[in-house]
């Protein structure tokens, strides 16, 4: 039997991911918005993962489709917006159909553009599937409004001030999507709440069995996998939740369990570092007088 080719098909331009869905060359070889239900995948492309080298920006709405990041699949049957920056792995299942469409930008087009930075503020370009934008129908009109103004732009004839135009557009979309994410945490907050229940529970067994010893320090990584969520998205829903990221939490429940070593045992400032799984000791006392504005053995000696 055969074995099958898992290795990512490397895409690097929209012009080659238009031939390969069979779709008409693109208006602009670097930006295109793209009609799903125009897609074609031919069946040696079926099941396999593919590596873009430009941004991706979906909305999308199936009654069977599926689309695949990471591990994980999304169903996209209630529609939802998923954003995929370069480098990322992506994949679709046989039986995949959807409407909606698709945003295809090359970082060449918005090099020379403020956006080429702020672009990476937008954390859920690293979201998962799980974790995509479900719009209401006021927010699904705003971003098919955005779409069609774009999909305007690329069908008239190109002048010099057309990609500023474009990017405008893009820069709004994005700006509007950060919104409407920001309310999906507020209206998720029963949900957002059991998952930080769930987290502490995480940190604290992580802790309590002592897995600092053996793994060190928990991280974002750890946290987020446990969780099955991704670290940006771990972090943006307890900012919006706690006012804190995951990374400050982690922080917090170090400190807290500091506490009960410096005051609760005979350990030496060393020792509840290492306990702590930090590997050197000066940096636990940093963290600690950053936080408590007071050394470790300073907290300890006020209890004496």
């Amino acid at each position: 039997m055969e074995k099958k080719d898992n290795t990512p098909i490397k895409i690097s331009s929209i012009s080659e991911l238009h031939s390969m869905l069979q779709l008409p060359k693109p208006l602009h070889p670097l930006v295109s918005l793209v009609d799903n239900t125009k897609m074609i995948v031919h069946k040696e492309f079926l099941d396999r993962s593919f590596y873009l080298n430009f941004y991706k920006i979906s909305y999308k709405f199936s009654k069977n489709g599926k689309m695949g990041y990471g591990q994980g699949y999304y169903d996209f049957n209630e529609g939802g917006m998923m954003f995929t920056a370069p480098g990322q792995i992506l994949s679709t299942e046989a039986d995949t159909s959807y409407c909606g469409y698709t945003l295809l930008v090359h970082p060449d087009f918005i090099r020379t553009y403020p956006l080429a930075k702020s672009i990476k503020k937008f954390g859920f370009f690293s979201y998962d599937t799980n974790e995509a934008l479900h719009l209401s129908d006021q927010e699904k009109t705003t971003i098919t409004g955005l779409l069609d103004n774009i999909m305007n732009e690329l069908n008239t004839a190109i002048d010099e001030v057309s990609q500023d135009v474009i990017i405008s557009y893009i820069e709004v979309l994005l700006n509007y999507s950060n919104r409407f994410y920001k309310r999906q945490f507020i209206t998720r907050k029963a949900v957002n709440n059991d998952l930080l229940s769930k987290m502490e529970t995480i940190l604290d067994d992580y802790f309590n069995r002592q897995e600092t010893l053996t793994k060190g320090l928990p991280t974002v990584e750890f946290l987020a996998s446990e969780m099955n969520l991704s670290p940006h998205y771990l972090s943006d829903m307890l900012r919006n939740l706690t006012g804190q990221n995951a990374q400050q939490h982690i922080h917090e429940k170090l400190i807290e369990k500091a506490k009960e070593y410096l005051t609760g045992t005979s350990f030496s400032v060393s020792e509840v570092a290492y306990a702590l799984g930090f590997e050197h000791p000066q940096s636990f006392n940093k963290l600690f007088k950053k936080k408590m504005e007071v050394t470790p053995l300073g907290y300890k000696q006020s209890f004496n």
